[in-house]
């Protein structure tokens, strides 16, 4: 099902400022095999010590599916293959934004491991090729898990290596959300950074759902 999500989110940061971040973020099948998602976020952070706004990026991630079937054990799996590119919109003198623009390929696995669960394993590469510095491989491991009610739950844990600058920013999200029609949803999210190198100490937001 085709989707667009409008959301909220707040993020405290480790220096004593905060970002409120507005985002877009939808997905739709272009082909039985070939999905497209989008994303598109605004900021308004006091990072710098003034209140600043500003577009933060535009990410556009096009997913191809090659490959799917059953395991011995009867469970559904599906290989996804793909690219995303990442447009900078920000203005890093106003703390916002990255100041490159950035390719990412990736190669994931999706695996029902039993009715209304499934896992989901992502690698990824970003890296920039314009006037950044960005170069960093994430592992990614996604749980979702439907519930009675049609109710959802997510766990999405982010490992990314940072070759530039050699630290493990990683973070884990959880989200619940609520379907009250088939074509509209609720859900909130709470993230978290992990370890010492963690991008930023704690986020939370809600978000609105609307599939098509």
């Amino acid at each position: 099902m085709n989707n667009t999500d409008f959301k909220i989110k707040y993020y405290d940061l480790d220096n004593k400022s905060d970002r409120l971040e507005y985002g877009i973020d939808g997905g739709a099948m272009l082909a039985p095999k070939l999905k497209l998602k989008y994303e598109l976020y605004y900021s308004d952070t006091d990072v710098t010590g003034n209140d600043e706004k500003d577009l933060e990026s535009l990410k556009l991630k096009l997913i191809y599916f090659p490959i799917e079937g059953k395991l011995k054990g009867g469970q559904a799996y599906r290989l996804a293959i793909g690219a995303e590119w990442i447009k900078d919109l920000g203005d890093t003198d106003k703390g916002i934004g990255t100041g490159s623009d950035q390719i990412g390929p990736f190669v994931g696995l999706a695996v029902g491991i039993r009715p209304g669960t499934m896992l989901i394993s992502l690698l990824q590469h970003n890296e920039s090729y314009d006037n950044g510095d960005i170069s960093q491989t994430s592992l990614r491991l996604i749980a979702l898990q439907n519930f009675p009610n049609d109710v959802w739950g997510k766990m999405d844990l982010k490992i990314p290596y940072d070759w530039e600058n050699d630290e493990i920013p990683s973070l884990v999200e959880f989200q619940l959300g609520k379907s009250f029609t088939k074509s509209f949803g609720m859900y909130i999210d709470l993230q978290s950074g992990i370890g010492s190198d963690k991008p930023y100490d704690f986020a939370t937001g809600i978000g609105l759902r609307f599939n098509y």
